[in-house]
């Protein structure tokens, strides 16, 4: 049996359906796997770097296992740099509202409620994600895409202009008190615990020329902790100048997921947001990442890793 439901080399036109003006289409007629035929699989690479954000329905065929075979039909899978893989997978990373059973406080594990850019904070970060839809809940849990290619497009140009002069560092060891003031003492604790054991900073141009399609993107998000060359308060407000740009409504396409329901995104051309609207509902989704290239600015510098530690060592130093 084919991997697709279709046997055509390309997809027919009425099962690309766009989702929003400047991002995001659901594919419909085609089971993903890793055996997808190779003509139509380069039709989805090509979809992906022109609309930024794929969505697929009804993939229930999908196990961990199958879904690292599709995300590698893209490049070399990559594991979350400070969480890890998925016990029994390579790759996959799991976004589990109840992870080992804890009680969910509604601010802790899965909930990734802040516009980002996924790992930004080492240098080669992922040039594509894959999610899945395990355990969705009734009502909400939606996911927010963002194009910042389109959003950097449209700056007004003197905007443009700054920003393309600009480099900004990235790290995990964010404020988590700051974005997520009602967490309790153990969602801090496990937040240290799995994402900020080991922490990256890394040095990223503000704009990167993407490197399959040459458009200038906006690399920013989340994790940016300052500007190079301001300090934080001067930082902090050119970044919400610049993020209101990047996440206007313009920009964005919603996805409403179900059971079963994957999106491909182009990682170097877009940010995303969780919603975090679903209370106390169980919410699980998995992920895997493909390797990435190390982003090029605009007048041809590379990004640079500035240092990476284990907070142990960091500690045993005091």
């Amino acid at each position: 049996m084919s991997a697709s439901v279709t046997s055509l080399p390309t997809l027919p036109e009425s099962d690309v359906v766009p989702l929003s003006g400047r991002i995001g289409v659901e594919i419909r007629n085609v089971r993903l796997a890793g055996d997808l035929p190779q003509p139509l699989f380069d039709e989805i690479q090509r979809l992906l770097l022109k609309h930024k954000v794929l969505f697929f329905r009804d993939q229930e065929n999908l196990d961990d296992a199958a879904q690292e075979a599709f995300g590698a039909r893209f490049g070399g899978l990559v594991p979350h740099p400070t969480i890890g893989a998925l016990s029994g997978t390579s790759s996959v990373l799991e976004l589990d509202t109840r992870r080992s059973g804890e009680r969910d406080s509604g601010q802790g594990a899965g909930r990734a409620d802040q516009w980002h850019t996924d790992v930004t904070f080492v240098d080669a970060y992922p040039k594509i994600s894959v999610l899945r839809g395990v355990l969705i809940p009734a009502a909400g849990g939606d996911t927010v895409w963002s194009n910042t290619a389109t959003a950097y497009a449209y700056l007004p140009e003197p905007l443009r202009q700054l920003a393309d002069s600009l480099w900004a560092l990235h790290t995990n060891a964010y404020d988590y008190a700051a974005v997520r003031p009602h967490a309790t003492d153990d969602d801090r604790r496990q937040f240290d615990r799995n994402f900020t054991r080991t922490v990256f900073e890394t040095e990223h141009p503000v704009v990167r020329v993407h490197p399959q399609t040459g458009e200038r993107t906006l690399v920013l998000g989340n994790f940016v902790q300052r500007f190079i060359g301001l300090n934080k308060g001067d930082s902090q407000k050119l970044y919400d100048l610049f993020q209101s740009h990047i996440t206007a409504p313009e920009n964005t396409v919603r996805w409403r997921w179900r059971q079963g329901d994957v999106a491909v995104w182009d990682n170097r051309a877009t940010q995303h947001y969780a919603v975090n609207d679903y209370g106390d509902q169980h919410r699980i989704v998995r992920r895997v990442t493909v390797d990435g290239e190390v982003p090029v600015s605009v007048d041809g510098r590379s990004s640079v890793l500035r240092s990476r530690h284990d907070k142990a060592e960091v500690g045993r130093a005091a």
